[in-house]
């Protein structure tokens, strides 16, 4: 008799349950919200940074080429979106599974059966978060305030959770004990 079905072609369909439970693990989920509105403004820092200093050589390169190399402003709006991407997918797709924005804050983020992501997990979410807060209004953001795991619109579409680190989570959790 064959062996007929997915597991055959290297599939696994069964279904994995969540990871990370906040009744049993509150101290994985304690902040998290603030925490990530701070580790995206120093995240916009690092991506805008280079973007401003690209455009302001661009800028010289046009005074000394007389004009000329304005031309290259075209580039600035495709690289900075590249770059974006690039930085989202290496840092999150990365060991720490994290933006250096998280890292500062303490944050990692997970599969929401608890794998680290890797970099194309990392570019689809911020996609889906650019796309997501700009055709739904900031609004989207709301959803984290009314579930347990604090997961935003875009990271229960892209399947994913936002939590404390080890340390973090094990510092609240002596905290709590006491």
């Amino acid at each position: 008799m064959t062996d007929f079905g997915p597991s055959r072609i290297g599939i696994s369909l069964d279904l994995k349950p969540h990871a990370y439970d906040p009744v049993a693990n509150p101290e994985l989920f304690e902040g998290v919200l603030a925490r990530r509105l701070v580790a995206f403004c120093i995240d916009l820092v690092v991506i805008v940074m280079p973007v401003i200093a690209a455009a302001f050589f661009i800028l010289l390169f046009g005074f000394v080429t007389l004009g000329l190399g304005w031309m290259l402003f075209w580039l600035l709006s495709p690289a900075s979106v590249i770059w974006a991407l690039v930085y989202y997918g290496l840092t999150m797709g990365s060991p720490a599974s994290a933006t250096l924005g998280m890292r500062a804050m303490e944050l990692e983020i997970r599969t929401w059966y608890g794998a680290p992501t890797y970099f194309l997990l990392g570019a689809v979410h911020a996609v889906v978060y650019w796309v997501s807060v700009s055709m739904l209004t900031p609004l989207v953001l709301l959803v984290g305030l009314v579930n347990g795991r604090r997961r935003l619109l875009h990271d229960m579409l892209v399947g994913t959770v936002v939590v404390n680190n080890p340390a973090r989570a094990a510092s609240l959790r002596a905290w709590i004990r006491r």
